[in-house]
């Protein structure tokens, strides 16, 4: 057993390798305990403050499922419903959460939110996703390619689109971390911050892993195990950047030519959701402006064999509530 009870997790940069490996093997362990129907209800008692600044489907399901196999109760705050940062301070709302739960989670912005909420909460803070990190979903892509592979260690993962944002950072610091070969395929434009790169690289001398940034598709597709995309326009940025990211990034597209280029057993994977046919109301309004049914992924490859994207979304229950448990200190009731 590890004991990470009290522990805040903002990014993986925080965490060692054997903790990462750790969290991702308790969470098959639950996540095997719950198809047989076993309780893991210990933490009963406890509650929980979900602080939500941007929407979500997947991680708000995620935790409020997760607490309440927990035994947990959960509150949810939506972006109306809290006062962070408008007439109370993030420093203020942290103490104040703190004297009334036993963890809080945040999913919004910047980082530097949730690590201000963390330095002056008492109680363990947990990063829902911040325009810099999203390191739940990292958890939970890892069972999933430890469920496809068997192992995570010395397999390629190529990143296709914006490069700059959450997904790309949190995979790159990721694979650092894990000895894999993180490849960044994107226009230039779009490729990751420098400082984080310089930061990855120094890690990956430690653990084995690679970093490489490409504008080439087929270079960098090349043998890949695993394909991995996000939305072109990120949630809080305006609709006048849709026409720029689309003539930048539609090369960068993950179609079947992509996918055929990559290792014979590669799979495709994306956070959600995804633009890949015109059954959304911006999918239409997209196509009505731009002429395009398919956006970051053709329809084709998200509905193929090869797509483990719904895996991938359940399986974010499985390793939030790993995250909960361990820093709450679950193992040990």
């Amino acid at each position: 057993m590890m004991d990470l009870q009290g522990r805040d997790f903002l990014k993986l940069l925080d965490f060692t390798t054997e903790e990462i490996t750790y969290l991702v093997d308790l969470a098959a362990d639950l996540k095997a305990r719950k198809k047989k129907g076993i309780p893991v209800d210990r933490l009963k008692g406890r509650n929980i403050a979900l602080i939500f600044e941007k929407t979500s489907t997947r991680t708000r399901c995620s935790f409020e499922v997760a607490a309440y196999d927990l035994g947990m109760g959960v509150t949810y705050l939506d972006p109306s419903s809290s006062q962070i940062g408008k007439k109370e301070s993030i420093a203020d709302t942290a103490r104040v959460l703190a004297g009334m739960y036993d963890g809080i989670e945040y999913r919004g912005y910047g980082q530097d939110i949730v690590e201000e909420l963390a330095e002056y909460s008492k109680v363990p803070v947990w990063n829902g996703l911040t325009n810099e990190f999203h390191p739940t979903q990292m958890l939970a892509d890892l069972l999933t390619i430890k469920e496809k592979f068997g192992k995570v260690e010395g397999l390629k993962l190529t990143y296709m689109g914006d490069a700059r944002y959450n997904m790309a950072n949190s995979w790159m610091v990721t694979c650092a971390k894990m000895g894999m070969h993180f490849v960044a395929c994107s226009n230039p434009k779009y490729f990751p911050d420098p400082a984080l790169v310089e930061e990855c690289q120094e890690i990956a001398k430690t653990t084995g892993a690679t970093i490489t940034l490409t504008s080439d598709v087929m270079e960098g597709t090349k043998d890949a195990n695993i394909i991995y995309t996000d939305v072109w326009v990120s949630m809080g940025e305006p609709d006048e950047v849709w026409s720029e990211r689309i003539a930048d990034l539609s090369p960068y597209q993950v179609n079947k030519k992509a996918m055929d280029n990559a290792a014979e057993d590669c799979i495709f994977m994306h956070c959600l959701p995804a633009f890949h046919d015109l059954k959304t109301k911006i999918g239409e309004e997209i196509s009505e402006k731009f002429g395009i049914s398919e956006m970051e992924v053709t329809h084709e490859v998200f509905e193929s064999e090869q797509s483990v994207v719904f895996e991938e979304a359940e399986n974010r229950m499985h390793t939030i509530k790993v995250v909960m448990a361990a820093t709450l200190g679950w193992e040990k009731l």
